[in-house]
């Protein structure tokens, strides 16, 4: 039987243990991300043996993940499918990349659809080319760059840390402010944010800002994933009344603090065209692709 219950600081060396085994460069695979996001994903999360099953969402829109960990798999899908029995729910399995397609796939055999879309597949970048910004494709990013430091000559780039986080929530008010107020996916992405700042040392996260004359225009934060290879960036914000500023910020973070990485994932896109084409225009070095499986009875 599965017991979930939301993530607390307490479960994080447990989770990080089984994260390990997977290597995983999956947005959704690390503490931060799970921890963060538990209030608007509804996200609970279960030790089952040596693995890591999370369940996300409310009423009949429930999914699973993966079993991550190490074990009988096949045991733990099982123990996923009787707990969305349980429920009356249909089991889906969301994130599946194309290893544990496989697994799933030859485990049991005709008994999940998978569906893909590509709105949920991650965007993974080159630190070293998203640094540099160099050839002819980058040559926008750069004009970008130099404008924001012609208009911005006093610009500075800080860390994140207790001294400026105060700096960076009052930003993030103004920027949603500048928007649809009323929009919900903005006031869930705030209490992240806001969770985010309150435990920032414990997750472990690491996080940049740029300033223009004493303010805050743009800042970023992430954490190491536990491959030990890539950052995942899980907020980026900017001024879009300034030239470059979102440029700058991407490209300075990744200069001064993402040097011990070979990669850095900015996650999906969510099939909203601007945010598709921005990530785009950065030209991934990998594109994660995810499904959803679904098991049918």
């Amino acid at each position: 039987m599965l017991e979930f219950h939301k993530a607390t600081l307490s479960d994080k060396d447990w989770v990080n243990k089984c994260l390990t085994h997977a290597g995983s460069y999956n947005c959704e695979y690390t503490f931060g991300n799970l921890f963060v996001w538990s209030t608007a994903y509804c996200t609970e999360i279960c030790h089952y043996n040596d693995f890591l099953i999370c369940r996300w969402g409310r009423g009949d829109d429930i999914s699973y993940s993966l079993p991550i960990g190490e074990g009988d798999f096949s045991d733990a899908v099982i123990a996923i499918v009787e707990n969305a029995k349980e429920l009356g729910v249909t089991p889906k399995i969301y994130g599946v990349t194309d290893g544990y397609l496989a697994m799933l796939q030859e485990a049991f055999t005709g008994k999940f659809s998978y569906e893909f879309d590509d709105g949920y597949n991650d965007y993974i970048y080159s630190v070293e080319k998203m640094t540099t910004l160099a050839g002819k494709k980058y040559h926008g990013k750069r004009n970008h760059i130099n404008n924001f430091n012609k208009n911005n000559p006093d610009w500075i780039f800080e860390l994140i840390d207790s001294n400026n986080i105060d700096d960076c929530i009052a930003f993030h008010k103004k920027w949603i402010e500048s928007r649809d107020a009323d929009d919900e996916d903005y006031s869930f992405e705030f209490e992240a944010v806001l969770t985010a700042f309150e435990h920032y040392d414990s997750l472990g996260f690491i996080g940049g800002l740029i300033r223009v004359d004493g303010e805050v225009v743009a800042y970023t934060m992430g954490e190491p994933m536990l491959n030990g290879k890539c950052f995942v960036t899980h907020f980026e914000k900017a001024d879009g009344d300034i030239q470059g500023a979102y440029t700058i910020i991407n490209q300075e973070f990744t200069k001064r603090c993402l040097s011990d990485y070979e990669f850095v994932n900015r996650e999906e896109d969510l099939g909203i065209d601007g945010l598709r084409r921005a990530k785009q225009s950065y030209y991934p070095e990998l594109w994660l692709r995810k499904c959803v499986a679904t098991y049918d009875y």
